[in-house]
């Protein structure tokens, strides 16, 4: 399946920068008491991606329609460059990737199983909805580390390819509108878990007041963030 999703990949390709404009300056606040390790942050953001890529290629293997197969396949792709990428940088620091993943494999396997659908549909809509929320925590928690900080920044800024599901989600509510309140309900369902995964990602879990108002604007951003991408599904946060 790996070498598969390389052979995807168009000669020379780079991953374009999108924009974070609507994040707001929240984002951009000093985690530098609250961040963890950096060993601790490249290895959950390399294996956040690297768990994409499977719901995806799960979605892709489960998914009978080839044009819908096709779209996944290039979200799929997106994240697998990503993983590839995160997972080169921390070779080239000297460190053991696998090594630096595997303290994070339960946790955010039972995040993955916890966040799968009983639908297709609902499970792509987890994929948008807890990659994006957690690509934009990361991106916030990337300042904390200088050169090694803005390289991920550039990896987890570049194009996801989920425009595609958002497309196939769009088509699905259009079918049927008993759909749109079903995602509405599975997306509002979605929060929790992936902000429990953020704030566990964080050097003490356990905030105390000063700390909870120090990240408190930086959740309110995410929380605005996914209202916004709910809302251009056609779904009510």
């Amino acid at each position: 399946m790996f070498e598969w999703f390389r052979r995807r990949r168009p000669v020379g390709r780079t991953l374009q920068l999108r924009s974070r404009g609507d994040l707001g300056d929240a984002m951009r606040v000093d985690f530098a008491e609250l961040a963890p390790d950096i060993e601790t942050f490249l290895g959950q953001a390399a294996y956040l991606q690297l768990g994409f890529f499977e719901t995806l290629s799960e979605l892709i293997a489960s998914t009978p329609e080839l044009s819908e197969k096709e779209s996944l396949s290039r979200a799929a792709g997106a994240a697998l460059i990503k993983h590839q990428e995160i997972v080169a940088l921390i070779r080239e620091r000297g460190a053991d990737p696998t090594q630096l993943m595997l303290p994070f494999r339960e946790s955010l396997d039972a995040f993955r199983r916890n966040t799968h659908g009983v639908r297709p549909q609902e499970t792509m809509l987890s994929v948008h909805i807890t990659a994006g929320m957690l690509d934009d925590f990361y991106l916030a928690l990337s300042s904390s580390y200088g050169d090694t900080g803005r390289r991920v920044a550039r990896i987890l800024q570049a194009d996801d390819d989920r425009q595609a599901i958002v497309d196939i989600l769009g088509a699905t509510i259009e079918s049927d509108e008993e759909w749109r309140w079903l995602l509405a309900l599975w997306g509002r369902r979605l929060v929790g878990d992936t902000l429990l995964v953020a704030r566990a990602a964080l050097a003490h879990p356990r905030l105390d007041r000063a700390e909870e108002a120090k990240v408190e604007p930086v959740f309110t951003e995410l929380m605005g963030a996914h209202a916004r991408r709910m809302d251009a599904m056609g779904l009510a946060a």
